[in-house]
């Protein structure tokens, strides 16, 4: 079956990596703006501030929206409001959004902001870069730098040789988009990308964060993961590392986060023992379905069904288990383990070396 448009859920990762690497996304998507920019300074992520605005001002769906706080070379502060939109089809609402959030935040904070947007529709004549109005004489509006991404798809080959990893973001955008109804053809993709990421000689952090982001935005059928998981270790092997391991934890740690997260939200209206079940089992069931394939009704039951610290020892579990029968093995080994989610969770984030 085809990856669906439901499947190629693409904010998160555009988030992840907008975090990561801040300084290269600005040098590859707007250079001019970089190059004012002291980067020695350093960059703050003011998320508290875009959350009053969001907060205070209706302004519809959330899309990957950052706001920045950068020195410039002359000395002063400056706070960058980045959009990216990421979606199929053209946004009617798009520049009077991009409009309210600037005047919003120079409204409470009393700051200039500068607003930037990427958007990653496939529609090349779509360019919405202003917003205003006149009234009576008073005219007032909003003109905004914009990027497309399906701009670098005319230039594939210099999009691949660029060393900047939001060339590989991009192109990972665009295969993903246009292999969303051919696996074989994304799978193919996928796997140039990841060799194209070992061949980079970053460091094994960097490394391990963009594969995260590559393999989220390109997801495939298990069967195809299987052969792609295959290929890394090749990869790996050729090349004298060993990364895999880390990755595969990597994955489990962001979706032990995000049930750690829903749980603690049900937690507030239904109470914090039954949230943290209820967001444990929901992370378990993505897990296992992504280690092991389609989960049978009766393992689907038993997840929603369990106690807080039966899920806690299948979670330690799903890390080495070799087929989901070990998962829940009824051993004298096993009954012993009542280790409590945190302890899972702080293993998964120690430091890699």
């Amino acid at each position: 079956m085809p990856p669906s448009a439901a499947q190629d859920d693409y904010d998160s990762p555009w988030k992840e990596a907008v975090e990561h690497a801040f300084p290269e996304f600005m040098e590859f998507y707007f250079p001019e703006a970089s190059r004012q920019i002291d980067w020695a300074s350093g960059h703050r992520f003011l998320d508290k501030e875009l959350q009053q605005i969001v907060r205070d001002a209706a302004l519809g769906r959330r899309h990957v929206d950052k706001l920045v706080s950068v020195t410039t070379h002359s000395g002063e502060e400056d706070w960058l409001c980045v959009h990216i939109e990421v979606q199929g089809s053209m946004d009617p609402g798009f520049a009077r959004r991009m409009f309210v959030y600037n005047y919003r935040i120079f409204d409470t904070y009393d700051r200039p902001v500068a607003s930037l947007a990427v958007l990653a529709d496939a529609d090349p004549a779509w360019r919405p870069d202003r917003f205003g109005y006149e009234r009576l004489g008073c005219r007032h509006s909003l003109q905004f730098p914009v990027v497309k991404l399906v701009d670098h798809a005319a230039d594939e080959t210099a999009l691949l040789r660029n060393p900047n990893p939001f060339a590989l973001v991009s192109a990972a955008h665009l295969y993903a988009r246009r292999t969303r109804r051919s696996p074989a053809a994304r799978f193919d993709a996928k796997r140039r990308l990841v060799r194209l990421l070992y061949e980079r000689n970053w460091t094994r952090q960097r490394i391990l964060n963009f594969f995260s982001v590559l393999d989220w935005m390109m997801r495939l059928p298990r069967e195809l993961e299987q052969g792609l998981w295959q290929d890394i270790e090749s990869i790996e092997g050729e090349r004298k590392v060993k990364y895999v391991t880390s990755v595969e934890r990597l994955a489990i740690e962001r979706g032990l986060r995000k049930g750690m997260e829903q749980g603690l939200e049900i937690g507030i209206e239904k109470g914090i023992e039954q949230g943290r079940a209820q967001g444990t089992a929901s992370v378990l069931l993505r897990l296992l379905n992504r280690r092991f394939g389609p989960l049978s009704p009766d393992i689907t039951r038993r997840l929603s069904q369990s106690t807080p610290e039966q899920l806690e020892i299948w979670a330690e579990r799903v890390l080495d288990a070799r087929a989901i029968d070990e998962v829940f093995a009824e051993t004298a080994e096993f009954s012993t383990l009542r280790a409590p989610l945190q302890r899972i969770v702080a293993s998964l984030f120690e430091p890699i070396d």
